[in-house]
């Protein structure tokens, strides 16, 4: 699915020019790839090496894998507000 629009994707493989047919957002981002993890090393759950610095651009990643579901805004705000509970929890015991 499109990370923007929520559009299902039904191309076999993603080119970094592949866009998404209705929104023409890049494809081959990390908003769209299965390893996207705000929050962890690079925002990425595999090993990137590399700083992708807009990671809703198209990007030359060797790691990419498009996302076939995504759970939308959901999951980051979840994800956001994990890291946000961890920071309060770490400053009451330092505080």
């Amino acid at each position: 699915m499109c990370w923007k629009c929520g559009k299902t994707v039904t191309l076999e493989t993603v080119s970094r020019a592949s866009e998404c047919p209705e929104c023409h957002s890049d494809l081959h981002s990390c908003r769209n790839c299965l390893f996207y993890e705000p929050g962890s090393y690079h925002d990425c759950h595999e090993s990137a090496e590399e700083l992708v610095a807009d990671k809703e651009k198209a990007n030359f990643c060797d790691t990419f894998r498009i996302k076939r579901e995504w759970a939308g805004a959901g999951a980051i705000n979840s994800a956001t507000q994990k890291a946000q509970d961890a920071k309060k929890a770490f400053e009451s015991l330092f505080g």
